[in-house]
């Protein structure tokens, strides 16, 4: 619930809290009727106790319920006459947390002990007695700190679950606009794109069997209507893709490799590190980039190798790693497509890092480096 800009982290809080309690308590107990020697000595560490155990209420809700508890009965016990209030800052962070139960029958049962304790330690009348059980643990305050911790509790989970709302309503909207585009590209391009594929096809076809030359220009259209078909098929591929089928990731590496093998192409995949469980959106980041760069080695580099390095790195990172042994040069500057575009926004999002360029040796390298330890 700490988002806010100027927000405090949760472990200063939480000690501000512990310290403040303590020092109330210790305040209180030691104003008021108290015992002296020894039986001081054990109260006040028993006060200060109880208030310093709520540093870990965020971590063991229960434990800090129980511990502040039993240090409410021991300085009652010690004659120390003074508000439990560190077992109330517990009951409001256990039933918080959500152990709505427990808290309960734990409340219970600490009336029915300090009772108890208070007829065995003190002398006086049951009233007298009954006042001191109810000086340490007032049953008004014990109802205060439920309800506020359910108060509490309510709102979070209606704050997640609108959250959560919203996430799905921003995805849903996001898949109508995808498919709506793709609809639109589809009804707009794919026929005309397909007409000119047609016929500059027929046209170099016609004019071969003629023995006539082809002219440069019309071998440039044809090859740019395959070029323009296959692009549009895969975009539109891309933008079909609402997530009904699984999500392609690190699992399916192996079988994209072997895709791209063929009589004009050699691939090989390479594992290095101790492979474990990662992000689902640095999986399918990996496999995406992976995916990209081998389609632009069959597509533009006129490679006979290509080669896939997945090295997963501790601590908390995954490597990917495609070499190629195409015409790319040291010398002249890539142009960035589309693809690497994709690529680069990628990594970005996931707060990675991504380098794409010509290899000192010859041929092309697209290294990207993505953090495992905290994509979702």
């Amino acid at each position: 619930m700490d988002k806010g800009r100027f927000a405090v982290p949760a472990e200063v809080t939480q000690w501000a809290t512990a310290l403040g309690v303590t020092a109330l308590l210790l305040g209180t107990g030691l104003s008021g009727p108290h015992p002296s020697g020894g039986r001081a000595l054990l109260g006040s560490a028993l006060l200060a106790a109880g208030g310093l155990v709520l540093a870990a209420c965020r971590r063991a809700p229960i434990v800090v319920l129980a511990v502040t508890g039993l240090c409410a009965v021991g300085y009652l016990g010690a004659g120390f006459d003074a508000l439990a209030v560190s077992y109330l800052v517990a009951v409001y962070g256990a039933v918080r947390a959500g152990h709505r139960i427990v808290t309960l029958a734990v409340s219970v049962g600490l009336l029915v002990v300090l009772h108890l304790t208070a007829l065995a330690f003190h002398d006086g009348s049951p009233r007298e007695i009954v006042g001191q059980a109810r000086n340490t643990l007032e049953l008004a305050w014990l109802i205060a700190a439920f309800a506020a911790g359910e108060a509490v509790r309510q709102a979070e989970r209606r704050a997640d679950e609108a959250e959560r709302t919203r996430e799905e309503t921003a995805r849903r909207r996001a898949d109508d606009e995808r498919l709506r585009i793709a609809r639109e590209l589809h009804d707009s391009l794919t026929h005309q794109i397909s007409v000119i594929k047609v016929q500059s096809e027929v046209a170099v076809h016609v004019a071969r069997r003629r023995g006539e030359q082809v002219p440069e220009t019309l071998l440039a259209i044809q090859e740019a209507g395959r070029e323009a078909s296959r692009e549009l098929r895969a975009t539109l591929e891309v933008l079909r893709d609402d997530d009904a089928a699984p999500p392609r990731g690190l699992d399916h590496v192996n079988d994209l490799v072997e895709a791209f093998q063929g009589p004009d192409l050699e691939t090989t995949l390479t594992v290095e590190g101790h492979p474990h469980e990662v992000p689902a959106a640095v999986s399918r980041a990996a496999y995406r980039i992976v995916q990209e760069s081998l389609t632009n080695v069959t597509r533009h580099a006129a490679a006979t190798t290509a080669s896939v390095l997945v090295d997963y790195r501790p601590p908390g990172a995954l490597a990917i790693r495609v070499d190629d042994n195409g015409k790319a040069t040291a010398r002249p500057v890539p142009t960035p497509g589309l693809g690497l575009l994709g690529m680069r926004e990628r990594v970005a999002a996931l707060g990675g890092r991504l380098r794409a360029e010509p290899r000192g040796t010859g041929g092309f390298t697209v290294q990207a480096e993505l953090p495992t330890d905290g994509a979702q």
